[in-house]
């Protein structure tokens, strides 16, 4: 029975390798030795290798270093059928100690953060750093859960699923702990070319 089922599913498993490559989502890499990308209270630039996307999000809180956040990315290749970038580009700075809401424009996805601290506020301004893919187009579009999941807490986000890709988020700020809560905007992306603009 045993080499039965071992007969059927061998087929189906080479396919899907085929199909994906040696790509998968985690465990992930977050650089040499597991390095924060930044130092407190400093800002920081952070830019995946060329073809890649963001995967994964790592920080952590300490309210005395000026209730900032020590941060970390991971990467993975993007599918091979979205082919290589065909632009890359910073978007426009979310102010520091406000909500915001943004996506890449022109049906990027994200591809790095560059953050700038400010004591002023104890909050930081972003800009989400965005490639596009010839013209492919977003769908199948959802909201994560907050991150961390409470104010001051660590915050490890990571995508499981292989084709779904970061396009932006939403954030809250609170005046009172002086930290955020993000959901990532995580979508599917067309494997053709298509005629619209932004989703």
């Amino acid at each position: 029975m045993h080499l039965i089922l071992l007969c059927v599913f061998l087929p189906l498993v080479t396919v899907a390798r085929g199909q994906y490559g040696d790509y998968y989502y985690g465990p992930y890499n977050y650089g040499d030795n597991d390095e924060w990308v930044n130092v407190y209270r400093q800002g920081f630039n952070f830019q995946c290798p060329h073809g890649q996307v963001i995967v994964a999000v790592r920080s952590v809180f300490n309210k005395k270093e000026g209730s900032d956040r020590l941060w970390n990315y991971a990467c993975m290749p993007a599918a091979q059928s979205l082919g290589e970038p065909t632009e890359c580009w910073w978007e426009e700075i979310n102010r520091a100690g406000t909500e915001w809401y943004q996506t890449c424009s022109n049906n990027g996805l994200v591809a790095g953060f560059q953050s700038q601290y400010f004591p002023s506020v104890l909050d930081r301004e972003w800009q989400f750093y965005c490639c596009r893919y010839s013209r492919r187009c977003p769908y199948s579009c959802w909201l994560t859960t907050e991150y961390p999941g409470h104010y001051g807490e660590d915050m490890d986000m990571m995508m499981y699923t292989y084709d779904y890709y970061i396009r932006g988020a939403t954030t809250t700020f609170s005046a009172v702990d002086r930290d955020r809560q993000w959901k990532f905007i995580v979508c599917r992306m067309t494997e053709y070319d298509c005629p619209f603009q932004n989703v």
